[in-house]
């Protein structure tokens, strides 16, 4: 069995359920905060990828 794809599976998984909690357990108004951030952080990692992705190409 591979440990670092164990490792990653595990990981993922605490990180969705952590988010389910956080989502489940805020009052409406954090609700559309921790959206709107989620949004700007992935649009951050996006660029940051396409920088990555056209610096080795």
């Amino acid at each position: 069995m591979n440990m670092k794809s164990v490792a990653k599976g595990v990981a993922t998984g605490a990180a969705a359920g952590l988010a389910c909690y956080v989502i489940s357990s805020c009052t409406p108004s954090k609700k559309k905060s921790i959206k709107k951030d989620a949004g700007k952080t992935f649009r951050a990692m996006e660029s940051l990828l396409e920088d990555i992705a056209s610096a080795f190409a």
